[in-house]
């Protein structure tokens, strides 16, 4: 539920950026990230759990590991907006959905979970997709690979930091804050400020939008090997793969579809295994 949650948030996150995109990107990014632990604050603070937070920031091994994962984040976010601003929703779409691909293959190099053959193939066939759409239209999908990579990877870190959803989202929005005000003190950035009210209640709502499928994705990462939380990350980029076509009307060329079907015969193949292997309701595994 924590990782339907997260996802179906994601899929329809286009929309929201897209009444905001009037304002540049790194602009929002920083505001987003101020938004944010502005949430984190106040969800601390009503539930006391600031005496975990300062525990956290005295452990090395979790400091480290949110300070990777915010800066992972951050990165992501700003690819994520710019590319909505850019008319390439459909590229945020292909990232996401080789992301459970790219998750597999961190789960296989860095937890050393077992790659099956099946997976192996499913991997195999997705590089291929990257390789022909890169072929026929002449350039990388760099945003595509750039968003799979920078969420893997942030996943990854708070697989490895260990730490509770609500106290690493504050960590990880704590580490930022600093550089997004920076930023925007330093850019001279005035386009929120000077927009209207309602603008700009729109633009601190996102630190709402940031935090609720954040903190739910991190409680299903705690919960399920990464493998698997992989396997559920299809609803978000086949929510934003229809709103990139049906309602924003974005071009869909032949190496576009010939990438997409690559990387949709992958991703059957990972979960036609994940559910085989799936325990039958009533069958008890011997010890």
């Amino acid at each position: 539920m924590y990782a339907l949650l997260a996802y179906g948030i994601w899929g329809f996150a286009p929309i929201y950026w897209k009444q905001v995109e009037r304002f540049p990107a790194p602009e929002l990014v920083a505001w987003r990230v101020l938004a944010s632990l502005g949430v984190a604050a106040i969800l601390i603070a009503s539930l006391r759990a600031w005496r975990d937070l300062v525990d956290a920031l005295r452990s090395p091994r979790r400091a480290g590991s949110s300070v990777c994962a915010a800066l992972l984040l951050a990165f992501n976010w700003g690819i994520f907006i710019w590319a909505v601003q850019n008319g390439q929703i459909l590229a945020t779409s292909l990232g996401y959905f080789i992301n459970p691909l790219v998750n597999v293959v961190l789960g296989l190099a860095i937890l050393r979970e077992r790659l099956s053959r099946v997976q192996s193939l499913a991997v195999g066939i997705a590089a291929m997709g990257v390789a022909v759409q890169t072929a026929l239209q002449g350039e990388l999908p760099w945003v595509a690979l750039a968003l799979a990579a920078s969420f893997g990877l942030y996943g990854l870190m708070r697989k490895l930091g260990a730490t509770a959803p609500l106290v690493g989202f504050g960590m990880e929005t704590l580490t930022l804050a600093p550089l997004a005000a920076g930023y925007l003190v330093g850019a001279r950035v005035g386009g929120v400020a000077a927009a209207s009210p309602g603008m700009q209640a729109l633009v601190a709502g996102s630190g709402l939008v940031t935090a609720l499928p954040l903190l739910a994705f991190a409680s299903a990462a705690r919960r399920l090997p990464l493998s698997l939380l992989g396997m559920f990350q299809y609803l978000a980029p086949t929510i934003t793969f229809l709103l990139a076509i049906g309602v924003y009307g974005e071009p869909f060329r032949f190496g576009d579809a010939a990438s997409f079907a690559c990387v949709w015969v992958a991703l059957a193949l990972s979960m036609w295994e994940a559910l085989v292997r799936a325990p039958r309701p009533g069958v008890v595994e011997s010890a």
